[in-house]
C-alpha cells in the first residue's frame, strides 16, 4: 500500500506540473497573438463614440490581477479626464469625424472640475460645426452637466433627469464609541480640521459647518452657472426649488419633466437614438467583435486614442500625477504612494526634461509620504529645473504640502485647496475590555514603557508627546507654506487652521497664483524653461504596465452590465451605494492611518468626485472595532 501511495503522489505531481505547463503555454500563446495584432484598429468615418461606462478620474487605478481573475462581471470602468478631453479636441479638427456621441447610460460621474474641462472640449466640437449628442437612461448632476454642452441631449422614455445639488449628511461615531467603550485619542492642530470630528462629536462643529457650507456653496454656484451658460433654456431654479411641483406638472413623468425644464432635448429609447445618429453619419460597414456595438458608423474611444498617439517632439515637460489619498509605500496608480512617486521623480530627474509640472488631485493623507514626495520635487528645483503645480479638483492638506516647492501654482475656480492642518488618531479599548471583565495591570520601568497601549490605555506622558509632535509638524507645515508663498508664520496661521478654500478664494488669500488648467500650467512651465516659440510635449512619468496584468485586462470581457442601466431611482440608489463605500473608506482612512495625517475630510467627502474608493484594509483598527462590537 505504501508503494501504491507513492506512485499515486507521483502521478498527481506529474498531472499538476503538466496542467501548469499547459496553462503557461496557453496564456503565452494568447499573449503572443495579442502582441501581434495591430494596435487600435481602424478609424471609421462617422461618429466618435465615447461610451463612458463608469467614472471619470484623474488617474486610472492600478488593476489587481487577482481581482481580475475573480471578477464575474468585469470591472467598473475608469476614464482619465485628459484622455476624454483630448479625444474631443482631436475630433473637432479631424474631417473623418462627422459627429460625437456620448453614451452616458452607464455613467457613474466625475468631479466638477474634470467635467468642466470635458464640457469645454464638447463646445469646441460644436464650434467646429459638428453635432454632439448624449444619451442616457437617467441623468443626475454630473450627467446633466455634460448634457448641457450637447447639441442634442436624449433621454429614455422610462428615465429622466434630476438635479440634487452637492451636500448631504456625514456619519458621526461618538455614540457608537461611547456605547462600546472605545476611547478616541485625538491629537490635532487646526480649528477647522474636521477630519476627526466624527469620532469626537455627534454633529458638525460650527467651524466645520461654516467650512462645509463655503465649499458646497462654491461647488453649487459653479455648477449652476455652467449649466446656465451652456444651456440657457435649462430651468435649474425651477427644478431645485420645487422638485415635487416640477414633476407633477408633467404627470410625474420624469422624462417629460426633464424636457419641459430644458435639461434634455428629445425623448427616445436606445434604438430611436441610434437611428437618429445613423441619419447624421451613415451606417457602419465594419465588422466588429463588440456585439453591443451600435449600427451607425463610429470609432470607439480606445481605437481613436490609439490612432492619435501623443507626439514627443521638441522639449520635454515632465508631468507627475499625485492622485488619490497620499499613503506610505508603493501604492498606486490611483493612490499616491509616497515611495512610488518619489522614485519616479528621482529616476527621471536627469532624463533631460526641461521643466516639471506636478498635477495634484488629492485630499492628502500621510505626512511622512507627503514630505517624501515634497523632497523629491524639491530636488528638481535644486537641480535648477522649473517646477509648476497644476491643481485639479482637490489639492488640500497633504495635497498642498507637496505643492510648496512650486514656483507657480495654478488652480481652477472650483478647486478645493488649503486645509493646512494635521492630526493624529489612536483608539484604545480599555473600557471595551472592562465591560467583558478584562482588566490591565503591570510594571513599568519608565512612563513610556509598554506605550502606546491600545488595550490598557495611554498614559498622560504619551498623550502629551503625541500632541506635541502634531504641533511641531503643524509648525513645519506653516513654515513650508510661508517660505513658498512669502508670508510670515502668523499670516499663514490666519488662513490655515485646517480651513478649506475654493480655488478662487485661494488665489485671493495667496495660496494660489493663477487660475488655469493643466494646459495653462504646461505652457507656463515651458516658458520658465526658456522654450520660447519652440515645440514642446508633455511626458507623463509612470511605471511601465505589468505585461501579465495587461494580458488579463485584455482577456476580460467588456461588461456593460457591471455599471448597470439605471432609471432615475436606480441611478440615485447607485450613487448612494458609492457614497456608503466612500463613507467606509473615509472612516478607514482615519482609523487605519499609521502616523500623523494631513488629510482633508471635507474635500474627500465632498459630493461630485465619484471615483470609486478603495475598500477598507482588513487589518485596520476599524476592523478591530467592528469585531469587538459584533459588526463583522
Amino acid at each position: 500500500m505504501r508503494f501504491a501511495r507513492k506512485v499515486w503522489k507521483l502521478l498527481v505531481a506529474v498531472k499538476d506540473a503538466l496542467t501548469l505547463l499547459f496553462l503557461l503555454a496557453f496564456f503565452g500563446a494568447i499573449y503572443a497573438v495579442l502582441m501581434a495584432r495591430p494596435v487600435g484598429g481602424r478609424v471609421e468615418e462617422g461618429a466618435l463614440l465615447l461610451r463612458l461606462d463608469g467614472t471619470i478620474v484623474e488617474e486610472k487605478s492600478a488593476a489587481d490581477p487577482f481581482g481580475l481573475l475573480m471578477a464575474s462581471g468585469g470591472q467598473i470602468g475608469e476614464f482619465q479626464a485628459r484622455d476624454v478631453e483630448r479625444s474631443l479636441r482631436l475630433a473637432a479638427t479631424d474631417t473623418r469625424i462627422k459627429a460625437v456621441v456620448l453614451d452616458l447610460s452607464r455613467f457613474l460621474g466625475g468631479s466638477y472640475v474634470h467635467l468642466h474641462g470635458i464640457g469645454e472640449a464638447m463646445d469646441a466640437v460644436r464650434k467646429a460645426g459638428k453635432p454632439v449628442l448624449t444619451f442616457a437612461n437617467a441623468y443626475a448632476d454630473d450627467g446633466v452637466q455634460l448634457a448641457a454642452h450637447a447639441s442634442e441631449a436624449w433621454v429614455d422614455p422610462m428615465g429622466g433627469a434630476i438635479v440634487t445639488g452637492p451636500g448631504g449628511n456625514l456619519q458621526f461615531y461618538k455614540g457608537l464609541f461611547d456605547k462600546y467603550g472605545v476611547t478616541a485619542h485625538v491629537f490635532r492642530v487646526g480649528t477647522y480640521k474636521s477630519a476627526v470630528e466624527p469620532y469626537l462629536r455627534s454633529d458638525l462643529s460650527p467651524e466645520a459647518r461654516e467650512d462645509f457650507k463655503m465649499v458646497l456653496d462654491a461647488q453649487w454656484n459653479a455648477l449652476r452657472a455652467e449649466i446656465a451658460r451652456a444651456r440657457p433654456k435649462a430651468q435649474i431654479d425651477r427644478v431645485v426649488s420645487d422638485p415635487v411641483g416640477w414633476t407633477r406638472a408633467s404627470g410625474n413623468d420624469l422624462a417629460k419633466a426633464a424636457r419641459a425644464a430644458g435639461l434634455v432635448d428629445r425623448i427616445g429609447d436606445q434604438t430611436e437614438f441610434e437611428k437618429r445618429v445613423e441619419k447624421l453619419v451613415g451606417v457602419s460597414t465594419m465588422a466588429r467583435d463588440d456585439t453591443d456595438a451600435p449600427g451607425y458608423a463610429h470609432t470607439p474611444l480606445k481605437t481613436w486614442l490609439a490612432a492619435h498617439p501623443e507626439k514627443a517632439e521638441g522639449a520635454g515637460i515632465a508631468v507627475v500625477t499625485i492622485a488619490g489619498e497620499i499613503v506610505d509605500g508603493k501604492a498606486g496608480p490611483g493612490r499616491a504612494g509616497g515611495d512610488r512617486i518619489a522614485r519616479l521623480l528621482d529616476e527621471n530627474r536627469d532624463a533631460g526634461m526641461k521643466a516639471l509640472v506636478v498635477r495634484i488631485n488629492s485630499p492628502g493623507g500621510s505626512v511622512m509620504a507627503s514630505e517624501r514626495i515634497r523632497r523629491a520635487i524639491q530636488r528638481w528645483r535644486d537641480a535648477k529645473i522649473p517646477v509648476v503645480v497644476s491643481m485639479g479638483p482637490v489639492a488640500a492638506s497633504g495635497g498642498y504640502w507637496v505643492s510648496t516647492p512650486a514656483q507657480r501654482i495654478f488652480a481652477e475656480p472650483a478647486t478645493l485647496t488649503g486645509s493646512i492642518g494635521v492630526f493624529g488618531f489612536m483608539p484604545s479599548f480599555e473600557k471595551t475590555l472592562a465591560d467583558f471583565g478584562v482588566t490591565s495591570d503591570g510594571v513599568r520601568t519608565t512612563p513610556l514603557a509598554g506605550q502606546p497601549d491600545l488595550l490598557g490605555g495611554l498614559t498622560p506622558e504619551v498623550e502629551a508627546i503625541l500632541q506635541g509632535s502634531v504641533e511641531g509638524i503643524y509648525g513645519r507645515f506653516v513654515g513650508l507654506v510661508g517660505q513658498s508663498r512669502g508670508k510670515s508664520a502668523q499670516e499663514v496661521d490666519s488662513i490655515a487652521q485646517g480651513r478649506v478654500w475654493p480655488g478662487a478664494e485661494g488665489q485671493r488669500i495667496g495660496l494660489v497664483d493663477q487660475m488655469g488648467g493643466l494646459d495653462d500650467a504646461l505652457a507656463h512651465a515651458a516658458k520658465l524653461a526658456g522654450v520660447g516659440n519652440g515645440k514642446w510635449y508633455a511626458e507623463y512619468l509612470m511605471e511601465p504596465a505589468d505585461p501579465f496584468t495587461s494580458l488579463l485586462e485584455s482577456l476580460m470581457p467588456a461588461s456593460r452590465e457591471q455599471a448597470g442601466a439605471y432609471d432615475v431611482p436606480g441611478l440615485l440608489a447607485a450613487r448612494q451605494r458609492m457614497q456608503m463605500v466612500q463613507a467606509v473608506s473615509g472612516l478607514e482612512s482615519v482609523l487605519g492611518a499609521q502616523g500623523i495625517q494631513a488629510y482633508c475630510l471635507s474635500c474627500g467627502a465632498a459630493p461630485g468626485d465619484r471615483s470609486v474608493p478603495k475598500p477598507p484594509r482588513g487589518d485596520s483598527p476599524m476592523m478591530l472595532v467592528a469585531r469587538l462590537v459584533g459588526l463583522r
